[in-house]
């Protein structure tokens, strides 16, 4: 398993923008700026925006103190993680160093869930761009939004049993024309409106800007947050090609935090300053935004069409990508014999297929979702918050593994390390803990402003989804059986030169040999 996201990882325009200096292998050619670009690509989203465009001016803080609670402790743990122990399996790798091999596997598990949980929200936001191009009242019908996606789906699923090569080929464009230039086109939007003096949905005062602490309801956006900056930990990955780690990579970072906090903020306020809080869908907010604005200033439809398709286009080939990438990370683990022999098949092109299948079957029960919860938003927001649950325990588990090495392999050479000595590992991976242990506790609150089950059921739901997501690792440890283990796994999906099973590498970190 990948150290960072795989939905991240295998982000077509993090790829490319490796191509050029994997030439010199182990060279250290890449500068501040290169990380903290190389960072943006793997990060920025437009899918998360709606939800915290739900907090209007206040959105601004819950960004900040996200990227000082989270993001940019997690980046610099990772890439003291990354340069110690550089090794294909990432986070399996390092928590696996630190607490031994079940924990090792829970990591693994926990990356692999939260995709499972995590594909019917952006199935839904391409269902509601599509819905767009037809006829936008669609993106408010459970029932169309459910087909379309498991349409979407299990088409994708299976043009992956042939392999991704193809589909990497086509994801550079459309990483390009569905998030650079729709997420452009929103800002400058939201700027024109700004500074023309037209209405805004969001009148400023500066008492919005103070993060509403009044209620634990208001206080769930957070979540959100947390989920749009997920993925950071990838320029760990990329810390021992810094030209100088110790003073280039902080530098990096901090750029980083504030290109992505920028445009995520800006982004995210031209939605809230269109739209009334009271009409924003979670699930249709990017179209719904540039619907709102063409309408206002006289352009055709054609012109939300447009984007709406834009924004279907590149959303819809980076599924693809990340279909396949956590499957092949679960694969690793039946060398060790922690999955049933039903899930061992993969196909002549490397594919497994087993797994896949088993993925897609758990992600069309969380689809169904949509169609038994009170509205598609408290769906939506739902899936959003369990998926950022299981990740933060899995962000978790990667910031005790940090502490915990600096005193069990003090002397393992770390070509970037957390300044500060013992302290300063305590300090900055402790922030993390706090930031994602918060994150995890208030994801069990239903937000204010969305349509939801009774609170006692919404928290007695969501605590039994989190039980059955996590409980499988400790339920095969239990049941599993020597004839779990396969004898001749696939040479391409596994490495094993040292003669245990570790995790292959995507190809944005197989460019540098991370």
């Amino acid at each position: 398993m990948p150290a960072f996201h795989l939905r991240r990882s295998q982000h077509p325009a993090v790829t490319r923008a490796l191509e050029a200096p994997s030439a010199g292998k182990g060279a250290r050619t890449l500068g501040a700026s290169s990380i903290a670009l190389i960072s943006l690509a793997a990060v920025l989203t437009l899918r998360s925006l709606p939800s915290i465009a739900e907090d209007g001016w206040s959105s601004i803080a819950y960004y900040l103190l996200g990227a000082l609670l989270f993001f940019i402790p997690l980046a610099l743990v990772a890439a003291e993680l990354a340069t110690g122990w550089p090794r294909a399996g990432g986070l399996y790798a390092w928590v696996k160093e630190a607490f031994g091999d079940r924990s090792g596997f829970l990591a693994i598990w926990f990356e692999w869930v939260e995709n499972v949980v995590w594909f019917p929200t952006v199935l839904s936001f391409v269902a509601a761009a599509v819905a767009y191009v037809v006829e936008p009242r669609l993106a408010n019908e459970k029932v169309y939004l459910v087909i379309v996606m498991l349409a979407v789906f299990w088409g994708l699923t299976l043009l992956n049993f042939f392999g991704e090569k193809w589909i990497l080929r086509l994801n550079n464009p459309a990483v390009i024309i569905g998030t650079l230039i729709p997420a452009a086109v929103l800002i400058a939007l939201g700027a024109y409106w700004l500074f023309a003096g037209r209405h805004l949905a969001i009148p400023f005062s500066a008492s919005k800007l103070k993060p509403n602490l009044s209620s634990v309801n208001h206080m769930v956006f957070f979540v959100g947050v947390v989920l749009g900056y997920a993925g950071i930990e990838m320029a760990g990955f990329h810390a021992k090609e810094t030209k100088n780690p110790k003073r280039d990579f902080p530098r990096a970072i901090f750029f980083a935090a504030v290109l992505i906090v920028g445009v995520s903020i800006l982004a995210t306020l031209a939605i809230a300053f269109i739209v009334p809080q009271a009409k924003l869908s979670l699930v249709a907010g990017i179209p719904q935004a540039f619907d709102f604005f063409f309408k206002a200033l006289g352009v055709g439809g054609w012109a939300t069409k447009l984007m709406s398709a834009l924004v279907a286009i590149g959303t819809l080939a980076l599924i693809s990508t990340w279909l396949l990438g956590p499957s092949k990370g679960l694969y690793a683990s039946e060398r060790t014999g922690d999955l049933p022999p039903e899930l061992h098949y993969v196909n002549k092109r490397h594919v497994p297929v087993a797994v896949l299948v088993f993925q897609g079957i758990l992600s069309t029960m969380f689809a169904l979702m949509f169609l038994f919860v009170p509205s598609i938003n408290s769906s939506y927001w739902m899936l959003t918050a369990l998926t950022t649950q299981i990740l933060v325990m899995m962000y978790i588990l990667i910031f005790a593994a940090a502490i915990r090495l600096r005193y069990t392999q003090p002397d393992t050479p770390r070509a970037y390390k957390v300044p500060g000595g013992k302290a300063g590992i305590w300090i900055v991976a402790g922030i993390g803990i706090f930031g994602s242990a918060f994150s995890l506790i208030i994801g069990f609150v239903p937000p204010s402003g969305i349509s939801h089950w009774p609170t006692p059921i919404y928290i007695a739901v969501m605590f039994g989804l989190i039980i059955v997501c996590s409980a499988p690792p400790f339920i095969v440890e239990k049941i599993k059986k020597p004839g779990w283990k396969i004898a001749n796994p696939d040479s391409v999906l596994l490495d094993l030169d040292d003669g245990s099973a570790v995790l292959p590498i995507p190809a944005a970190a197989a460019v540098t040999g991370a």
